[in-house]
């Protein structure tokens, strides 16, 4: 388990970005989800430093990363990043936000990625229409505005089973540990906070254009607009591919450890 001793900071424009950055080899960046931070990967560090130079950040506005007080784009941040550490082309493997991320960067800086594994994501354009992954996303939003943030947590935590899951059936500590990044994300932002994030359109018209590998990982039991959103990034670009994780939901990384490794290491085998 990484502590926070371990980070680096990277100054960007606009304030300090933390990251990771330990073993040697091939770069591999990890790339968190939303309201985490670099941590969900920890069991991920140790086994991919033995082999590969891994650089896993903690996404701006999130865990000990700077808020953003100017317009900014992930995908920018993340390209900044790996020029500072002189560290690309590297693999991109992120879990939900951070495989949209990993997808939005090959688009707009794809000289400085070798490929992309997305867990649970395609492009930053993609939008729930479940209706049950809307009824939580609407939850949150209302115990965000509530000022509610224990009622925002037991509902962001609902995405870890899943819908056809409780709470009851995921690993405490799984959940724990969620519940803990996503209150120190939480606990950097104020309900009035000005959103300065740009979003990234038309990317979906791009995604034929990405001439690297790509694999896509979906838990089986996660939304299932998201996975056949994943399953369309893996079949549209030219060489791509996609994998599926019994039993899990949002986070196969977390839940089943072991396994998630066993495919992004024989992913990046083949590169």
């Amino acid at each position: 388990m990484t502590t926070a001793s371990d980070l680096r900071h990277f100054p960007s424009a606009d304030g300090d970005l933390a990251y990771l950055d330990t073993g040697a080899g091939d770069p591999v960046v990890l790339l968190h989800s939303g309201f985490t931070d670099h941590r969900v990967f920890d069991a991920q560090i140790p086994s991919l430093a033995r082999d590969h130079r891994v650089i896993a950040p903690d996404v701006r506005g999130h865990g000990a990363s700077a808020n953003a007080t100017r317009p900014f784009r992930w995908a920018d941040d993340l390209a900044a990043l790996l020029r500072h550490l002189d560290a690309g082309p590297a693999v991109l493997v992120g879990v939900s936000m951070g495989g949209a991320i990993a997808t939005d960067t090959v688009l707009e800086h794809p000289e400085l990625v070798r490929a992309v594994v997305a867990c649970g994501a395609s492009t930053s354009e993609f939008e729930y229409t479940d209706p049950w992954a809307r009824g939580v996303l609407a939850e949150q939003a209302a115990a965000l505005a509530a000022g509610d943030v224990e009622g925002w947590l037991t509902a962001f935590l609902r995405f870890v089973p899943g819908e056809h899951r409780t709470l009851d059936d995921v690993e405490p500590d799984v959940l724990r540990r969620v519940r803990e990044m996503a209150l120190g994300t939480l606990s950097k932002h104020t309900p009035d906070e000005e959103n300065h994030r740009v979003p990234l359109t038309g990317t979906w018209s791009r995604v034929p254009k990405i001439d690297v590998p790509v694999l896509t990982v979906n838990g089986a039991l996660d939304a299932p607009d998201l996975i056949a959103d994943a399953e369309r990034l893996a079949r549209t670009v030219p060489d791509g591919r996609c994998v599926t994780i019994d039993g899990v939901a949002h986070y196969p990384n977390m839940e089943k450890p072991a396994e998630f490794e066993e495919v992004v290491t024989g992913f990046l085998r083949t590169l």
